[in-house]
Formats: C-alpha cells, sequence, structure tokens
C-alpha cells in the first residue's frame, strides 16, 4: 500500500486558489474570483480582507449551514464556461459550466481534477470494453474524463437539476452517450448486486449528508459500510479500478483504507488526502481518498 497526497495538476490553468485562511478561500474560476466559506481554513489568510474584497467580483455570504446569498462586488455573469485539458492535451478537453448556486458551490470541484485524471488513464489503459459507475455524480466531471476515454459511462445522482447540470457539460465537452441515472445511490447499487452487473470502474465521493429523489436519508458514517460492500460486489473481478473519495471533517485516509481491505484484498492500493496549494504555499486540505485498480 502506498500513503500518498494529491493536489490539482499544475496545467489546470482555469482555476487557481490565490489565498486561504479565516474559514474562508479565494479563488479563480476563469476570469472571475470568488470568496467563499472554508470550515478547514483555520490559519489567518496571508492577505488582508481589503485585498481579498479588491480582487473579488463574488463573495458567499451564508445565511444558514446549506444556504446563502451572494454579495456581487464586481459585475460577473450567473453562469459562464471553463475548459479542462485531460493529460495536458487539448484533443481530451472537457468543459464545465459554472454559476452561483444558493448552496455556495459554483458547479465544480477542482481538488477533483486528479480523480479525473486518473480514470482517464486507467480506462485508456484497460483491454477490454469498461464500464464505468460513477456515484454522488454531482456535475460530472468523472464521468466526463471517462467517457472522453472511451467508457461506457453511467452517471448517478438523486438530484434531477444537478443530472440536467451534467448533461449540459457533456454537451459543452461535445462528448455524447453518457446514461443519466437520477436514484437514490444505495438502492440503485443493491438492485445492480442483484441483478449481477459489472462495472470496470467505479468512482465515489459521497457527501456528508444528503437525501435521495423521494426522501431517502444518507449519513455518511451510518451508510458508507453498506454502501462499499455493495460497491465491491459490482466491481469487476478480472479488471479494475476503484476510487473512493469522502470530504467529511474526522474522515481520514486510514477510515477508508480500512473500509476498502475490510472487504476486498486490492492490488495497487493507494490512500491520501486531496488538497489544494495557494499561491503562499498553504496547502488546503479537501478530502481523504483510497484508489486501487488491477490490469490483466
Amino acid at each position: 500500500m502506498k500513503n500518498i497526497t494529491a493536489h490539482t495538476p499544475s496545467h489546470f490553468a482555469e482555476y487557481q486558489l490565490i489565498d486561504s485562511g479565516n474559514f474562508l478561500k479565494l479563488e479563480k474560476f476563469g476570469t472571475h474570483i470568488t470568496i467563499r466559506p472554508e470550515p478547514q481554513a483555520v490559519w489567518d489568510a496571508s492577505m488582508s480582507t481589503q485585498e481579498w474584497e479588491k480582487m473579488a467580483h463574488v463573495k458567499f455570504i451564508p445565511k444558514s449551514s446549506s444556504s446563502g446569498d451572494w454579495k456581487m462586488l464586481k459585475n460577473v455573469p450567473q453562469q459562464w464556461t471553463i475548459p479542462y485539458s485531460l493529460q495536458s492535451s487539448k484533443d481530451n478537453t472537457i468543459a464545465f459550466r459554472l454559476g452561483l448556486t444558493s448552496f455556495k458551490h459554483v458547479g465544480i470541484f477542482p481538488e477533483q481534477a486528479v480523480n479525473w485524471e486518473y480514470i482517464f488513464q486507467a480506462v485508456s489503459q484497460m483491454k477490454k470494453p469498461v464500464k464505468f459507475l460513477n456515484l454522488f455524480a454531482y456535475t460530472g466531471g468523472a464521468s466526463l474524463a471517462a467517457r472522453a476515454a472511451g467508457a461506457e459511462t453511467y452517471h448517478l445522482d438523486s438530484i434531477k437539476q444537478v443530472v440536467s447540470w451534467a448533461r449540459e457539460n457533456m454537451e459543452l465537452s461535445k462528448l455524447d452517450n453518457i446514461r443519466w441515472v437520477v436514484e437514490d445511490a444505495l438502492k440503485f447499487v443493491k438492485r445492480e448486486v442483484k441483478r449481477g452487473n459489472k462495472y470496470q470502474g467505479i468512482i465515489l465521493d459521497p457527501p456528508a449528508y444528503g437525501h435521495g429523489p423521494t426522501g431517502e436519508k444518507w449519513k455518511l458514517e451510518d451508510s458508507i459500510n453498506e454502501m462499499m460492500k455493495n460497491v465491491l460486489s459490482i466491481l469487476d473481478e478480472d479488471q479494475h479500478f476503484l476510487i473512493l473519495n469522502a470530504y467529511s471533517l474526522g474522515f481520514s485516509p486510514i477510515i477508508l483504507e480500512n473500509l476498502v481491505q475490510m472487504n476486498t484484498k486490492p492490488q495497487n492500493l493507494e490512500t491520501g488526502e486531496l488538497y489544494l496549494a495557494d499561491k503562499f504555499n498553504k496547502n488546503l486540505p479537501l478530502g481523504a481518498f483510497a484508489r486501487f485498480q488491477k490490469n490483466n
């Protein structure tokens, strides 16, 4: 087993974490700069509040633990688009429609770019056709990477509007034929186990809390062990890769390592943390991961 840290690829020119601290992060998405809450940025910022607000276009003001409003500091559109080149190749460019949402996100988690690269490379190296399943798929960065590499791709999220957003990203990326599933992830996986369906690639990036389309409750620590047992049952035995990602305070790489190793004996297991580095060399942790692959 290998313990590593993984940060956003340097060729992601359209994104930059400029500064972090005081429970906030200052980020550039394309030509627009945002200020958003970040509970893990417990240190001091390197720049002053006045410098941040002079640079930024918008600042998110929380109203509750799950929603808030954007304060406009400069003119900024409600939606815009940024590209990302897989493997630094313009021939494999995917695209994202970004927007200002009431739950502080803008439609992309840039720290996940390392997982997109892992997926693209793993699919490209496999010898037989690949079925890929993206669980808790959000706006589809992992789905786009898998489809760009040629995988038969299944994208699952419980929120219909988010799946529609992912479809827009597929079209912006000039891709097609991603299979869209709006369903509770655990229910879907259990049904796939009964059907005997197998996937050569799976990623799951579950939230700390969530709800299915008909009110099913998800709490990470209560459900992740059952989810992993079922997910591993639908992973192809001969040729496969799997990524488990978790952004939840208190969830360490060791927890994810145990979840994997209690239920399978993976080859090439890697565990670690995802992080973003700001321009002042402060590293912002943004989730733990475990991943492994097997190629015959």
